[in-house]
């Protein structure tokens, strides 16, 4: 009996993939604006219509995080993302200046390539589709292994109603034959123009050295620092229900809370009183073992799980009612477990002496990991928080809300997105929540409004300008001068007379 070589497989799938989409591509981009925003109704009400079903799948094959939230978070991908990119402008002509006589021309990227993750595998399908098609490209998505049959079952859903509402029928497509050397061949093909990478650091780093232009982004690793003017209980909920929302996947969620000194007392009994458990020492400890791989990455084993969970698979006893598990820390490094990115509800806990300290060790904390990413400050002083806005290496600094919800722009005026750009900083491409503008290229027409005589000219009358400022320069200096040394002789011979010199 013949052996099938999956990788080859994998292999000549993508290929076929991709040739595909490019072919539906060139038909996609000579669509009006209005037949491509009705695809995008068609994907986004295929989506609203399928939300429990498909958040039931990714929960159910994953294991990560909570039905319920995944819910919000297929919502948030479909109505809330659509209704932010409804009324732009893609196709054609999409901005014009008579006066300076120049206008730009949307142009579509070509094919995009969709790695998709296992934290949030319905939602980010959802929203690469429909931000992708809006700017007039198709998409081929590369599922996550371990959430596979989800991804493939949410294209399928927003696919035929696509199709249905007038989409080339391969402009979005998705690999059901998994392995690296697949995804290899997605990332590096000539065919694919475009990488919108979301997931593991490893997986983003492959996208950027492909050899294809790629978005990308890194690890979320954001402090909460509340400030002592902050209203500390409201506070204290906010980071809450953002890391225990689908239990704490989404990577701008809050990892370690920062506060003053005097503000402890106040900190440690609010969060007792609303369901977070402070691990003694040697619970501390005993966590630190499970939470990486000898490898020193995060242990997926823990990621997506409830804080009850996570405390039984330690050995640690909390009480029934525990919502986050928080660890006290000093230290920040790549073997700090507590200091490192967790997508789960873990906390690490700093104290410092004053808010200058605060600040310090945020960016000490994001230096190490998370820079680019996502910082949040709870403060009423202003004068704080723009200190922070100047100096934090974050592309989003979150200010008294749930890190999870406004980093996505679901609790704050951001655009809402599930690819957050971390900037050069984090070694991303853009610093934007991506959108469809990111997706496309401008064509930018000019009219000449210029002769070469007149630039000529134009440098003559700089040089003349600039000839006699110098010259004006000179006399005005020499006036000074002269009035000086006239007052200095006034004032010597008053002086000599007073003195009968």
């Amino acid at each position: 009996m013949q052996l099938v070589d999956k990788d080859l497989l994998s292999i000549q799938e993508t290929r076929q993939l991709l040739k595909n989409a490019k072919t539906a591509q060139t038909k996609l981009a000579q669509m009006s604006q209005a037949e491509i925003d009705f695809i995008c109704a068609a994907i986004k009400d295929a989506a609203m219509q399928n939300l429990e079903k498909l958040a039931k799948l990714a929960n159910e094959e994953t294991g990560f995080g909570v039905a319920e939230d995944k819910v919000i978070k297929n919502y948030f991908a479909s109505q809330v993302v659509y209704d932010s990119i409804k009324d732009m402008k893609t196709v054609g002509i999409v901005s014009s200046d008579e006066i300076k006589k120049i206008y730009e021309v949307a142009v579509p990227v070509g094919v995009v390539a969709g790695l998709i993750p296992s934290t949030n595998p319905t939602s980010t399908v959802i929203y690469k589709a429909l931000i992708s098609i809006k700017a007039g490209n198709s998409i081929v998505f590369s599922p996550h292994p371990t959430a596979k049959n989800c991804i493939i079952e949410t294209v399928r859903v927003i696919k035929e109603a696509a199709i249905a509402a007038g989409m080339p029928k391969d402009c979005i497509g998705c690999a059901t034959i998994i392995t690296l050397e697949g995804t290899n061949e997605l990332l590096k093909n000539i065919d694919t123009s475009l990488i919108l990478a979301t997931g593991g650091e490893a997986m983003v780093k492959a996208a950027y050295s492909s050899g294809n232009p790629a978005i990308g982004v890194g690890p979320g690793n954001g402090p909460a620092f509340i400030e002592k003017s902050a209203d500390i209980p409201h506070a204290i909920k906010q980071i809450i229900d953002s890391k225990t929302f689908d239990n704490g996947v989404i990577c701008a969620s809050e990892q370690s809370i920062i506060i003053e000194k005097e503000s402890e007392q106040e900190v440690l009994r609010e969060l007792k009183k609303q369901g977070c458990y402070m691990l003694t020492s040697a619970e501390k400890k005993l966590l630190e073992k499970i939470m990486l791989t000898p490898k020193m990455t995060m242990n997926p084993k823990i990621v997506g799980k409830t804080a009850l969970y996570i405390a039984e698979m330690a050995g640690i006893k909390v009480p029934a009612n525990t919502k986050v598990l928080i660890g006290q820390e000093t230290m920040v490094g790549h073997n700090i477990p507590f200091s490192r990115e967790k997508l789960c509800p873990i906390l690490a806990f700093y104290i410092e002496d004053t808010w200058p300290k605060a600040c310090d060790r945020a960016i000490e904390i994001l230096t190490k990991e998370g820079a680019g990413h996502t910082m949040i400050i709870h403060s009423k002083n202003e004068e704080i928080i723009r200190e922070f806005a100047l100096r934090k290496p974050v592309s989003r600094l979150l200010v008294n809300t749930a890190g999870a919800l406004g980093g996505v722009g679901a609790t704050t005026n951001l655009l809402p997105a599930f690819t957050l750009g971390c900037g050069a900083v984090g070694g991303s491409a853009t610093s934007d929540n991506i959108s469809p503008l990111n997706l496309l290229n401008l064509r930018r027409v000019a009219y000449g409004v210029k002769e070469l005589a007149e630039i000529r000219n134009s440098i003559e009358c700089a040089k003349s300008n600039s000839v006699e400022k110098t010259v004006s320069e000179t006399e005005l200096n020499r006036a000074v001068e002269n009035k000086l040394e006239g007052i200095t002789d006034l004032i010597l011979e008053k002086l000599r007379n007073q003195l009968n010199i």
